[in-house]
């Protein structure tokens, strides 16, 4: 992108070189510097296309429209890594220091495998690390990954989701017990990671946990949905990702199983994943912590100041509100309400990394901050703390109509208490395998 304070910030580095402050140059960043490390080409870029696209709109309103955050705009640069864990490690070596004097306040991954390589690194070099619906479960335990946020709705909730919403369409609790519910997932660290709640959720309400894995990229499945056929499942959990996912809904169909009682997830559960799959799909329910649709109002501001302008990154404009494009869209709110945080507390000036995480770690999203940014009904409240680091936990379920998403629910909240001692427990494994000592909050009041 252009840098309209390009020019001000190299004159002001050379003021400060030839007074002998180097060391100050950061002060005269007029921009924050946010990499995004994109899947525009490749076996997700159905995915990642539109999911950009929400997010450079978003971006471009907040800085043409409103003038950037608190008067600081986004320097947003993209760099293509066809979903490429090393690509993406390659992509934060090269960014991790900032540019035009813009520190790194935090890095998004994009992608969970990324996330798990580069737990450590980021760690060591205080970078937070932003995973919205995705990263390493247990690091939602700030005190042990101070720099890891899995932002919104870990794998672990999406879970607990997915199984309340099947327990009230069942008609309680109770009734789960002696059920059937198959998990059909990608066999990766992202399909992986449910198991273990899963595993719990089983064991607290007695139903049968099948656990089906799909190799990369999933092209043929027969095999998968011919055993899921002989179980004769009561509900299948999918938790697939790319083309997999259309593969699945229609290798389903062909072996007959119901296909409104196939739940997908958060990644399984866009038009990318059932206009692929045709008739086929039309009845599937997807967990939907960002809901498609384009009828919220910060639709309607980017319309107006952005689409209607000519200034969208959407090249197929019937796109507007695909789940995708929210997904930039409420990814990219969330970055920007978080710098406006760290603004209020550090000044308006481009934040370093470890004041990112003060930024992230003091997150509120409430109902009025809501529908003051337009998203009321798209994003679910929200409140990160050290100790929490995804803070929401809810998803809405959405049906595929034949034609578009149809909302069926209104937020439906993980069984958060459930949960966190398994959370804790992985943590302090992990703690105890790295030879990590947990913060003492008390010492950072």
């Amino acid at each position: 992108m252009k840098h309209p304070f390009f020019m001000q910030s190299l004159l002001a580095v050379a003021l400060s070189a030839s007074l002998g402050l180097g060391a100050v140059a950061t002060a005269f960043a007029a921009e924050q510097y946010v990499p995004l490390p994109t899947y525009r080409v490749g076996p997700y870029a159905s995915s990642g296309t539109l999911w950009w696209a929400g997010t450079l709109d978003y971006f471009r309103y907040i800085n043409e429209v409103e003038g950037g955050i608190n008067g600081v705009k986004i320097n947003y640069e993209e760099f293509e890594t066809e979903w490429s864990p090393d690509r993406t490690v390659e992509v934060y070596e090269r960014v991790k220091k900032g540019k035009n004097g813009s520190p790194l306040a935090f890095f998004f991954t994009h992608s969970t495998p990324a996330s798990y390589a580069l737990i450590e690194k980021a760690a060591a070099d205080k970078i937070p690390l932003i995973d919205p619906a995705g990263g390493r479960t247990e690091s939602t335990d700030g005190t042990v990954f101070p720099y890891a946020f899995p932002l919104l709705f870990n794998y672990y909730s999406q879970a607990s989701t997915g199984i309340n919403f099947i327990a009230q369409k069942e008609g309680g609790f109770d009734k789960l017990k002696g059920k059937k519910i198959v998990t059909v997932y990608h066999d990766s660290a992202y399909g992986r990671e449910t198991q273990a709640a899963i595993k719990l959720l089983a064991e607290k309400y007695g139903f049968e946990n099948i656990q089906i894995p799909v190799a990369d990229p999933g092209n043929e499945q027969s095999p998968q949905w011919r055993r899921v056929r002989e179980i004769k499942p009561d509900w299948v959990f999918l938790r697939t990702w790319g083309v997999s996912t259309p593969v699945a809904i229609k290798t389903a169909a062909r072996f007959g199983i119901p296909v409104d009682h196939i739940i997908g997830d958060v990644w399984a559960g866009s038009e990318a994943d059932v206009i692929p799959a045709g008739a086929a799909a039309k009845g599937y329910q997807a967990l939907a912590p960002y809901p498609g649709g384009a009828t919220f109002d910060v639709h309607q501001r980017l319309k107006k100041h952005i689409l209607d302008a000519g200034k969208s990154d959407l090249k197929d404009k019937k796109f507007f509100g695909s789940v995708y494009y929210n997904i930039g869209l409420v990814n990219a709110a969330l970055a920007v309400e978080a710098l406006r945080t760290g603004y209020q507390k550090f000044g308006n000036r481009p934040l370093n990394g470890e004041e990112g995480r003060w930024a992230f770690e003091h997150l509120v999203i409430d109902n009025a901050r809501l529908k003051a940014i337009g998203f009321t009904g798209l994003l679910q409240p929200i409140q990160i703390t050290a100790k929490d680091h995804e803070g929401g936990g809810a998803a809405r379920i959405q049906q595929w109509d034949g034609k578009q998403w149809q909302l069926k629910t209104d937020w439906i909240q993980a069984d958060r208490d459930t949960l966190r001692p398994l959370i804790e427990a992985k943590a302090n494994a992990y703690a105890k395998e790295k030879g990590i000592t947990r913060r003492d909050l008390s010492k950072e009041q």
